[in-house]
């Protein structure tokens, strides 16, 4: 009986003897990922509406105009008095809403009746909870005298004008919108959703839901890639090209085009017969194609196309094994989507893990292996998920990160530390 770690021992053996790409010819990840960050600048802001701008980046630095509270206003329903109070009945003399202009002030030896958020009135001092009154008609009389003070929210306590209160390249969640709209900020300005059109590539393809005549596969990268951009806060849109014609590669990726601000593509990069992706990709505009030192996800291609005169967009060509395409999103397209978001936190969390398994690698190679975590005194522990072929999508759908071995090792053993990327974060 084979077990599993040895399984993927074996596996990975027998996949290093069959590894391409001389390691002179490998660029270092690094500088790859480096150059791919460098090459983009966040989209031009827009101003969106409060709602429709949540989960987008802040373009510009927020400051307050004016204070919040805007004015001293009650904490508490109750009463508003002047000054010190004794056990004596106050006359009541009036009473303030919340939205109210206070139309009446208060003396010593009366009380206004006052709703939560109601502005306090010139004279008041103190709010009473009407918990500790005792009511007569319009009169009162303080049970329990509070401090000097008591139950006022202060103009100004909670924000002072002209303080910065967000941060250009904050994340707007609720709380953010919910302080914009404290402010009285209707609109924001924000980096904008990037538009992504995903393409995979090859005649072999068919679309799931549709008989599979021979040798044809379902497309699965596409859909993996739409959802990793969908997470990742893009607005998508899906295609797949199920030709290795050169003429009908070109024309659907020019008719896309116009609806990105970034371009993947998967399949068709590597040095096949038919892997015509490049040439096409190459035809459009500055594309490299480059062996980056890494595994899975070896070729890669980058560049910018010349979508619209004038703009120009970022393009990925991705291999077209399904795992080396996820892995390849993880490490370059995800930096880059978050980039035109105007994001500083461009990849996901990463922990250090202890090794419960070997892990062998590829010498000049960064290797990314799928593994799963687990809590154990206090420590997170890594093993990996058993087959890690770059078409084996269950490695995946069993992992929790990427664990990453790095390019000077070519292996690790048990009870070492290793860098872990979070892929499940919720």
């Amino acid at each position: 009986m084979v077990t599993e770690t040895n399984q993927y021992e074996n596996e990975h053996e027998h996949a290093a003897t069959h590894d391409h790409g001389d390691a002179a010819e490998l660029v270092p990840l690094s500088e790859h990922l480096q150059s791919v960050i460098s090459a983009v600048q966040p989209l031009a802001p827009i101003g969106l509406a409060l709602l429709d701008a949540a989960g987008c980046t802040i373009a510009t630095d927020v400051v307050a105009h004016e204070d919040v509270p805007a004015f001293d206003n009650s904490a508490m329903d109750g009463y508003v008095v002047a000054g010190d109070v004794d056990e004596d009945w106050l006359d009541v003399t009036g009473e303030i809403a919340a939205g109210d202009e206070p139309m009446v002030s208060v003396e010593p030896g009366t009380a206004v009746r006052i709703m939560t958020g109601a502005q306090i009135p010139p004279g008041g001092t103190t709010v009473v909870p009407v918990e500790d009154v005792d009511e007569d008609g319009d009169r009162i009389r303080v049970r329990q005298a509070p401090s000097p003070g008591a139950h006022i929210r202060r103009a100004g306590e909670a924000v002072q004008a002209g303080e910065t209160v967000l941060d250009a390249g904050t994340v707007l969640d609720a709380a953010n919108i919910g302080m914009l709209a404290a402010l009285g900020h209707a609109y924001v300005s924000v980096f904008p959703q990037p538009r992504v059109v995903i393409v995979s590539t090859g005649e072999e393809l068919t679309d799931p839901g549709v008989e599979r005549g021979p040798g044809a596969i379902y497309d699965a990268n596409s859909y993996v890639l739409t959802v990793l951009a969908r997470q990742t806060g893009a607005v998508t849109m899906r295609r797949m090209i199920p030709s290795d014609d050169q003429q009908v590669l070109r024309q659907t990726i020019e008719d896309l085009l116009p609806h990105a601000d970034l371009l993947v593509t998967t399949g068709g990069v590597s040095a096949g017969r038919y892997d015509l992706v490049k040439v096409v990709l190459a035809e459009l505009g500055d594309v490299r194609f480059t062996k980056v030192g890494m595994r899975p996800g070896m070729p890669q291609a980058f560049g910018v196309i010349e979508a619209d005169p004038d703009r120009f967009i970022p393009c990925f060509g991705l291999p077209g094994n399904p795992v080396s395409a996820y892995v390849s999103f993880e490490v370059f397209v995800r930096p880059v989507i978050r980039r035109l978001q105007g994001r500083r936190d461009l990849s996901r969390p990463r922990v250090s893990a202890t090794l419960e398994a070997p892990m062998p690698s590829v010498a000049n190679k960064v290797e990314f292996v799928r593994v799963a975590l687990r809590r154990r005194d206090g420590e997170w522990q890594a093993r990996p998920t058993g087959d890690q072929g770059s078409g084996i999508l269950r490695s995946l759908v069993e992992a929790d990160g990427l664990a990453e071995v790095p390019a000077d090792r070519d292996r690790m053993d048990v009870g070492e530390r290793v860098l872990v990327h979070l892929l499940r974060t919720d």
